[in-house]
């Protein structure tokens, strides 16, 4: 026997060790204390696959390649002139007391407020994709749809023929699928598109055995659809049908827009378009001269992992500090971080009221336990927490009193805040946040509130598995 075959046990547990004292040192650097936490906890109690997964996916970062190119700038100057006369030709005309939401928005996004626009809400989802086909079915230049699931079933079907029929028309039409939300459907979507002239690509592929690997857990979660320049669809909905999963429905709220802030939207686009295939689009028909849509003053925040601040998650807090009345919170996936559920706190000190809308039916188990171990203390805050109990309730939406609201495609989540990139659209006009709280009082109309003394009467090992489920939830 061998000295390293007689001590082998030895070595074992002082390279664990080593890997733990090491870590300690490194997991806190540029973390959040909850997530450093996790990894802490995950390294100390299996130090070796611990490593093997922090190497994989425990930085919060896209890989080097594309870093350097978001760097290098994605937006091209065209995109950046026509943002600038959108600004400018169209102020936005924002209350006072609002104002510094906008400043935080430019700041983090780097696109400033645009009055002049047209707002339409659809909650329905047959609505929404008969409108987007429509729409699809009206373009005369270009169709750039990005989305993080896109499915070959009826409605992907639906939408794939109504592209193809516009690609055949002369329209240039541009399709980016998130690489692993579409992984079941991914490459038949892709060659059905393909046989019809559309130009699609996939998102983050994972390949990692080959150049340029993107991870597994970094995705891009936009759902963005802009028709010639001038309309543009943002929210939750995918390409896909209400009841892919097997006995669930989906609700959705998505906002199509006409007006200046469509150059908003076509810019993070051509964005992501260039960081995927280094393609700088370029044509008058991409920004067409602004014309007034309305009177909706709106402001487009993107973020994700490539910006160096958390936008989502900044501009959620904002809110929630800035509430003088009401906030109500809508959103499938709810695991906040400590900044958040102090904001929450301390809106319900101020006596603002404050309502959290989610779903009963869950579609992920992890995720579900996790999110469920932060009602109790949501309720004792005294958060009102409702409980929609008739389908999955997909949308991702916030009101603040009576005059502020975000649609978009972020849940509230850490996934969502630090891991996915996302779009949410700012609304600064009191008549379309009246007709968010419309769709808020048809869910409050479908839902279950939520009182401590149910929820202190769940059963002990469901208790058990939320807790041990919260320990994680920053990795999910």
């Amino acid at each position: 026997m061998t000295y390293l075959e007689e001590h082998w046990g030895a070595f074992y547990l002082a390279i664990e060790w080593i890997i733990r004292l090491a870590m300690v040192l490194l997991v806190p650097l540029r973390r959040s204390p909850e997530a450093a936490r996790s990894w802490l906890l995950l390294l100390f109690f299996l130090p070796i696959p611990g490593l093997i997964l922090y190497i994989a996916i425990g930085r919060p970062r896209f890989p080097k390649w594309r870093r350097q190119r978001f760097a290098g700038n994605p937006r091209s100057g065209q995109a950046d002139a026509a943002l600038v006369a959108a600004a400018t030709g169209f102020p936005a005309n924002i209350d006072w007391g609002r104002r510094p939401v906008a400043q935080l928005v430019t700041n983090l996004g780097g696109m400033k407020a645009v009055g002049g626009n047209d707002l339409q809400l659809l909650y329905e989802y047959d609505d929404t994709v008969e409108s987007l086909c429509r729409d699809i079915g009206d373009a005369r230049d270009h169709v750039h749809l990005l989305v993080y699931i896109f499915a070959d079933d009826e409605v992907g079907t639906q939408v794939v023929e109504a592209l193809g029929r516009a690609a055949g028309r002369g329209v240039s039409c541009r399709v980016m699928i998130d690489a692993l939300g579409s992984r079941p459907w991914r490459s038949r979507v892709i060659a059905a598109m393909q046989a019809r002239g559309i130009d699609a690509r996939e998102v983050l592929p994972v390949r990692p055995l080959r150049w340029r690997p993107a991870r597994a857990d970094l995705r891009n979660h936009r759902k963005l659809t802009i028709i010639d320049g001038q309309i543009g669809y943002i929210g939750s909905q995918n390409i896909v049908a209400a009841d892919f999963r097997p006995g669930i429905r989906n609700q959705e709220l998505v906002a199509r827009a006409t007006g200046p802030i469509v150059a908003q939207l076509q810019s993070v686009f051509l964005s992501d378009w260039y960081l995927e295939t280094e393609q700088q689009l370029a044509g008058d028909a991409l920004f067409p001269a602004a014309r007034q849509g309305g009177d909706v003053p709106l402001q487009l925040l993107p973020s994700g992992p490539d910006y160096p601040v958390s936008g989502s998650e900044r501009l959620t807090v904002e809110l929630i500090y800035g509430a003088r009345e009401r906030v109500v919170i809508t959103t499938p996936y709810f695991i906040p971080d400590e900044g958040l559920i102090e904001a929450i706190q301390s809106a319900v000190l101020r006596g603002v009221d404050v309502r959290l809308i989610v779903s009963l039916v869950q579609d992920q188990l992890l995720v579900g336990l996790a999110q469920r171990s932060f009602y109790a203390e949501m309720l004792r805050a005294g958060v009102r927490l409702f409980l929609y109990e008739d389908r999955l309730l997909h949308a991702k939406h916030i009101t603040v009193d009576d005059d502020l609201a975000t649609v978009g495609s972020s849940n509230v989540d850490i996934r969502s805040f630090t891991l996915n990139a996302e779009a949410n659209l700012v609304i600064y006009a009191p008549g379309e946040v009246r007709r968010i709280r419309a769709v808020e009082e048809r869910y409050f109309a479908g839902s279950r509130e939520l009182t401590p003394e149910d929820w202190a009467g769940r059963p002990f090992m469901r208790k058990i598995a939320e807790n041990l489920a919260r320990l994680i939830s920053p990795l999910l």
